[in-house]
């Protein structure tokens, strides 16, 4: 089962075009099999689109730009269009 925790905060989803919050997340995937709810995980983890379980899904990660120096430079969303 997915929980609250696993879903980090920075990141965008979006389920039929419609942005979703963590609970209404937990609420649709509590009927998801594993290899669904793996899926689902992973594409948390490096974004992208996806269909699912009837519902088109698409998740949006934040990536950080770090300098020579290894301090943070920007933060973008490489998922936006």
């Amino acid at each position: 089962m997915i929980t609250k925790q696993a879903i980090r905060n920075g990141i965008s989803i979006l389920c039929d075009g419609e942005k979703l919050d963590k609970d209404q997340i937990l609420e649709i995937g509590k009927d998801w099999s594993e290899k669904e709810e793996g899926l689902f995980r992973k594409m948390l983890k490096q974004g992208g689109r996806f269909r699912m379980s009837g519902h088109k899904w698409e998740i949006k990660t934040f990536e950080k730009i770090y300098n020579s120096k290894g301090e943070i430079e920007a933060e973008l969303d490489f998922e936006e269009e």
